[in-house]
């Protein structure tokens, strides 16, 4: 009779002993080699793409404005050459409810060498035309095309839209001509003048423009402003990457610490915790007691109900017994958890102070995040640039744009040629034929939507695969520390370029994998962003609902599938096997030790922020002091700063992006470990025929079998 199999464990199989096993396999061979081409494939694709944009783009088009007729100003070889300045007809029709729609100012633009420096009406320039000519010289200027004199009407200049009908004091920024708002004695003024004619009878006031222009006006407010800034960095350059560096010396210090203070810290905070929490009991139960015998404080909350101010609640005897006993309960657990949890917290703190080891035994990791931030960059501007070009490839294209947005022909396309003979500006008097976008009907054109798509899921990809490949790497590096029976002596030679090496040769198409499943969640969510702003007001609560579930969803599933590929990463790199195997075996080795994983990631966690906390804070202290010149005794920083807080929170935003760099590495380093920790209690015994491959630190934590002793140098 056939022996019956064993059902396979949901678990998965241990791992059994093997002798031939002395850490990352050598011996190995390309993996998802399907996912390898199909991702070779996008990256060319991604290239031609980027050709294709350069030869049909035009980043001109964002360098320089554009005027009504689609034509750049100040462009050199073309009638604007000396004309560098865009000029608006009439800027109170920029207030139009159609600007926020088609962002684009509903009135004829033109280029112009300056801008207006006075108040001056087309009327005004009429009348003294024959007596003094210099007004309409002046004016004429900022017209259309040149006119000899001032002959047409007001109605027909308005009309054949050649003029505009006033101008108004103006100062040039980003190539425009914006309004020269000043306050005089508290009042909004433009020119030195509260009150002025727009040229059409209407007496308008500074208030007026300024709400039309009220966009403007931030952009002009940002222009001194950016000045001041740019002054504070020209003085303080130096400064910011003195506290870049010392952050780097004091991350990687604290990291060589660990090795001798992660105990301590853990357990430091741990007490801290209870003693917070038991002070919160003792506050409660005093707050409880000195209410006894006060008016209405023996009520319950359900008899006063909901109430808008909360401080009604705490006059009551009933809500802090409830905090009371809720303090109780969390003390208990927390009590509780360290008893149990002891011995898992005791190998969590080894494994940490073996990664300050396995750090100082590798220094050479601690460099690698400035190799990622060099690959990122790259994909980062290779997006952008690609992106630019992308939106300006095309010929002109121009769009109906009426005052005010009721027009049945708004945002067709038009000919400014013929605009205004045909029957359309005579249907939606006021409307425009204006410049709005690149464009064209040829095939690349029609599809430019779509390679915005193809660029941004392409560069999610990529990103993804620079993260992934960093993870593997140091994984690859950080295992053949592990593995390693004698330290350092069995440690191969150069293990970090190594693992480089291994992850691009053989595994570029499972890394590619992993980081696929990534950037599709992650373009999904993107969608879903798009979405909720594209119908945010349509919207009803149970859209709105539902929509925040799907969010929350995809949330979640990014989280887990960074854990899973984290740690498959690591098992690809130990192993050398493909994707979905080493998913699989990563997954089932942490079901296996669910308790380690969670006290090991909590712990890890913990301590890793109370890290980047310690180095910026103390980064943080050192900028306050040297920016708000409180250490002149000591050292003599930058004076006479416009805004000091600026140098101080580059540095102090710095710091934390480099110490996060720093630590990011650790983090790999413990989760390697980790991994491989358990891969080595499943495989051996600690006999002489299995010997651990765990520092000797460990050795007395475990309950196995006798251990025999390696000799390590510490």
């Amino acid at each position: 009779m056939a022996k019956k199999r064993k059902p396979p464990s949901i678990k998965g199989d241990p791992r059994t002993f093997d002798p031939d096993f002395k850490g990352p396999v050598v011996n190995r061979s390309c993996t998802d080699v399907l996912c390898f081409i199909i991702f070779i494939l996008f990256i060319i694709g991604y290239i031609i793409l980027g050709l294709i944009a350069w030869v049909h783009g035009d980043p001109r088009r964002v360098a320089y404005p554009t005027d009504s007729q689609g034509h750049f100003c100040g462009q050199k070889g073309t009638p604007n050459e000396n004309k560098s300045i865009l000029f608006y007809f009439n800027l109170f029709s920029c207030a139009s409810p159609s600007v926020m729609v088609n962002l684009q100012c509903p009135t004829t633009q033109i280029c112009v060498s300056k801008c207006p420096e006075k108040f001056l009406t087309y009327v005004e320039t009429q009348f003294p035309y024959k007596k003094d000519q210099k007004s309409w010289t002046y004016y004429s200027q900022f017209c259309k095309s040149p006119f000899p004199k001032p002959e047409k009407s007001l109605s027909q200049i308005l009309m054949d839209d050649d003029c505009p009908a006033a101008i108004f004091p103006s100062k040039p920024f980003l190539q425009r001509c914006f309004p020269d708002f000043s306050t005089k004695n508290g009042t909004l003024t433009v020119g030195n003048k509260t009150i002025f004619e727009d040229g059409e009878g209407k007496t308008r006031n500074a208030v007026e423009l300024r709400a039309a222009a009220n966009s403007i006006n931030k952009v002009l407010d940002a222009k001194s402003i950016g000045m001041k800034l740019f002054e504070d960095y020209a003085m303080t350059w130096y400064w910011i990457l003195i506290g870049l560096t010392i952050a780097m010396l004091l991350s990687w210090i604290f990291l060589i610490l660990l090795r001798f203070t992660a105990g301590f810290l853990f357990w430091v905070f741990m007490l801290g915790v209870i003693g917070v929490i038991g002070y919160g009991i003792w506050h409660c139960y005093r707050e409880y007691n000195n209410l006894r015998g006060r008016p209405n404080s023996h009520l319950s909350i359900y008899d006063i109900g909901i109430q808008t101010d909360i401080r009604m609640y705490f006059q009551l005897r009933q809500t802090w017994f409830a905090f009371m006993i809720i303090l109780c309960i969390l003390e208990v657990l927390v009590i509780l958890t360290l008893i149990f949890l002891r011995n898992r917290i005791r190998i969590s703190i080894a494994l940490m102070k073996e990664g300050s080891k396995a750090i100082r035994h590798v220094p050479t990791t601690l460099i690698y995040p400035a190799l990622t931030f060099i690959f990122l960059s790259i994909c980062i501007c290779y997006w952008a640039v690609t992106a630019v070009y992308l939106a300006t490839s095309g010929v002109p294209i121009y769009k109906i744009i009426a005052p005010a947005g009721q027009c049945k022909h708004e945002n067709k396309t038009c000919d400014p040629e013929i605009f205004n003979t045909t029957e359309i500006s005579k249907a939606c008097p006021g409307a425009q034929c204006i410049f709005a976008f690149y464009g064209g009907k040829s095939m690349y054109h029609q599809y430019i939507p779509t390679f915005h798509v193809f660029n941004l899921f392409v560069f999610l990809w990529l990103i993804n695969f620079v993260i992934a490949l960093g993870q593997c790497t140091l994984a690859g590096a950080f295992a053949s520390y592990y593995w390693a029976l004698k330290k350092p002596e069995d440690i191969p030679p150069y293990p970090l370029f190594t693992a480089f090496g291994r992850a691009i040769r053989y595994h570029t198409g499972s890394l590619a994998f992993g980081s696929l499943i990534i950037a599709i969640i992650q373009m999904f969510r993107i969608v879903l962003e798009y979405l909720d702003k594209r119908f945010k007001e349509p919207q009803n609560n149970i859209s709105k609902f539902f929509q925040c579930c799907l969010k929350c969803c995809f949330w979640c599933l990014e989280k887990a599938v960074k854990f899973l590929n984290r740690n498959a990463y690591v098992m690809i790199a130990i192993y050398g096997k493909n994707f979905c195997r080493s998913a699989r075996d990563a997954f089932n080795l942490l079901i296996r030790n669910i308790l380690k994983v969670a006290v090991m990631d909590k712990v890890t966690d913990f301590v890793l922020v109370l890290g980047k906390i310690l180095v910026t804070g103390c980064i943080s202290v050192l900028a306050f002091l040297l920016f708000t010149e409180r250490l002149p005794m000591l050292i003599e920083g930058p004076t006479s700063l416009n805004y000091y807080w600026v140098p101080f929170l580059t540095v102090v935003i710095g710091s934390y992006l480099v110490a996060h760099g720093f630590f990011s590495v650790y983090a790999m380093c413990i989760d390697t470990l980790f991994i491989c920790f358990c891969e080595d209690l499943e495989r051996n015994d600690g006999s002489t025929e299995k010997p651990y491959f765990i520092a000797p630190t460990l050795h007395g934590i475990l309950n196995k079998k006798q251990l025999v002793p390696q000799k390590q140098k510490e």
